[in-house]
């Protein structure tokens, strides 16, 4: 196959399949052969990532990830994609076992809420308890000069449960919930935008975007970036050449 990416998913399963939806529907097409060549590695048995970080005596999910790319690695893609907030905990190392340019979803997210949002100086963060517990979104905003907005402590019992308790357990949007926590972060914590830091929050955006508030969707701006990145290697773009404008450090 010529001329592909490689996707590294399946945590979640359903985060991941919303990803490789939107890349399939948005991607303009008039015949079989405009859809976009990919790699599709759904590892369903990464371990726990939030566990692991919370806790170092729980399996550590970076030797599943290491195989993963270096699987990949071999086949040479035109670039990597994880779409999995959370595990680009270990982002540093894993772009380390390869030579093929490996987006890093957080930093085009926070880069996109710069350009989009110039005047505003605080994003609400919703996302799973080991991004906010290791500061993989705070650090990010922080090198751009934006501060971080958690809320109180009835927000992340309602992400978790939406996260855990209905997407990743049932495989169901719970959509008054997930409109609730935005409501929330808006009205009572002065959030004009929120970030959605975990790819079953963008799951959740992709089922309920019939809501008024602002959000940076990560895993919808990557698959822009994909379909994106991917036309224009196709075209003749070298690889490296196509991905340096968002490989940001």
């Amino acid at each position: 196959m010529k001329h592909f990416f490689s996707i590294i998913g399946g945590m979640g399963t359903i985060a991941t399949e919303s990803y490789v939806r939107l890349i399939n529907h948005r991607v303009k097409i008039s015949k079989d052969q405009d859809y976009l060549n990919y790699s599709l590695v759904n590892d369903a048995q990464v371990p726990d990532r939030t566990a692991y970080i919370k806790d170092h005596s729980k399996p550590n999910f970076f030797y599943d990830l290491k195989d993963d790319i270096e699987g990949q690695d071999k086949l040479h893609p035109d670039f990597m994609v994880m779409v999995c907030n959370t595990a680009h905990y270990f982002y540093d190392d894993l772009a380390a076992l390869t030579d093929v340019p490996f987006l890093h979803m957080m930093r085009i997210a926070v880069h996109n809420f710069v350009d989009n949002y110039p005047n505003e100086e605080k994003i609400g963060l919703i996302a799973t308890e080991g991004s906010i517990y290791d500061h993989l979104y705070a650090d990010e905003l922080e090198k751009v000069g934006k501060q971080v907005e958690l809320g109180g402590p009835e927000i992340q019992p309602m992400v978790n449960e939406l996260i855990y308790d209905n997407i990743k357990e049932k495989g169901v949007v719970d959509k008054k919930l997930y409109h609730k926590i935005l409501q929330t972060m808006h009205d009572k914590y002065g959030c004009n935008v929120v970030l959605l830091g975990c790819t079953e929050l963008s799951l959740a955006q992709e089922k309920a975007p019939d809501h008024p508030y602002n959000v940076i969707d990560p895993q919808s701006i990557i698959a822009d970036v994909s379909i994106e990145l991917a036309l224009k290697i196709r075209n003749g773009m070298d690889p490296k050449e196509a991905t340096k404008k968002y490989l940001y450090k």
